[in-house]
């Protein structure tokens, strides 16, 4: 396993059921970051469970943006307006208002808590919601393994 320069191949014998990942990983690896500039945008982290997504969208309306999750994979995208005001003449217009999409892949326990639109930027509120079984626990050593019954969480 490697992408680019970069070898995934001491991971593998110290890890279990991770294949789909070191995929995802090649996937993210040879996505067009040249095509992934525009709008620019920020993530932030809030603390160990809260980020928030900013995307600088001056100059297009929030009517115009379409936030979607599929299979993990946030999108958030704006088609471009051809019309326009025809009495204006721009000298130079440097406020993009292009057609965009850009994606974001979360991990299964990150859920969107919900966006807002303000003075040209969007935010998008996520958290990680982490499982009570994914959770660390204390793994009681006994006499046999028993597959049929899961071990209970000792404190």
């Amino acid at each position: 396993m490697t992408v680019g320069r970069i070898s995934f191949e001491p991971l593998s014998y110290r890890t279990v059921g991770f294949d789909n990942l070191f995929n995802q990983l090649d996937s993210l690896m040879q996505t067009n970051i040249m095509n992934d500039k525009f709008p620019p945008h920020n993530i932030i982290r809030l603390n160990d469970n809260q980020y928030v997504i900013e995307m600088a969208v001056a100059g297009i309306k929030k009517e115009d943006i379409d936030i979607t999750l599929e299979k993990g994979v946030l999108t958030i995208e704006s088609k471009a307006k051809l019309e326009g005001d025809s009495n204006v003449h721009y000298i130079y217009k440097g406020i993009g208002t292009r057609a965009f999409t850009k994606t974001f892949k979360l991990a299964d326990s990150v859920v969107v808590r919900g966006a807002e639109f303000k003075d040209g930027i969007l935010r998008v509120g996520l958290e990680n919601v982490i499982p009570d079984s994914q959770k660390p626990r204390k793994i009681t050593i006994n006499n046999k393994i028993n597959f049929d019954k899961p071990e209970l969480l000792t404190e």
